[in-house]
């Protein structure tokens, strides 16, 4: 369980095969709060989208990114963890504004790591050739306050470890702010 004061509030984030969805059950577990797996969240339509091979433009995206806002907002004082891409710095300041003092752990790789682990993965809604459309969308957060960038390579149980202790500083830090 995490040690803090503040509950944790995490959005794992990154492309399609970067691990959002383990890691982030993982830290929910390590953590003792729930997960909120952002593609539960996504409409019939924009599955259909995916399933077909078509990258969700920025309107394809909006709905979607109002429900997990909502559901951050409605999670005030208590901790969660939510994956969703969070592509581009407006997505990541739309749910910001939903849940203050909300983190982002920022899963990274390459593309063709990426093309590999989505063609590696059976029956999932995200085929291989949506990939590189999420390549161009992202807008690396790793500059941005709250975000924390990790090796999407990296094994489970040190990715989850470093989030904690990366989360346990935050609080830490914060705690000791006027």
């Amino acid at each position: 369980m995490l040690n803090t004061e503040t509950p944790a509030r995490v959005v794992i984030m990154g492309v399609a095969g970067c691990g959002k969805s383990s890691l982030g059950q993982a830290c929910a577990t390590a953590w003792s709060v729930p997960l909120l797996e952002g593609d539960d969240f996504h409409s019939s339509s924009n599955v259909n989208k995916m399933r077909s091979g078509v990258p969700l433009s920025d309107g394809d995206r909006a709905t979607w990114l109002d429900l997990l806002a909502a559901e951050l907002a409605s999670r005030s004082g208590s901790g969660v963890v939510l994956t969703c891409s969070a592509l581009r710095q407006r997505y990541r300041d739309q749910l910001r504004a939903a849940a203050p003092q909300l983190r982002f752990v920022f899963l990274s790789l390459t593309r063709e790591q990426a093309r590999a682990r989505v063609a590696a993965r059976a029956a999932h809604l995200f085929p291989v050739s949506l990939v590189d459309s999420q390549f161009d969308t992202l807008e690396d957060p790793s500059e941005e306050p709250g975000v924390l960038r990790l090796d999407a390579t990296r094994p489970l149980d040190e990715l989850t470890e470093a989030a904690t202790r990366w989360l346990q500083g935050q609080a830490q830090v914060e705690a000791v702010r006027p």
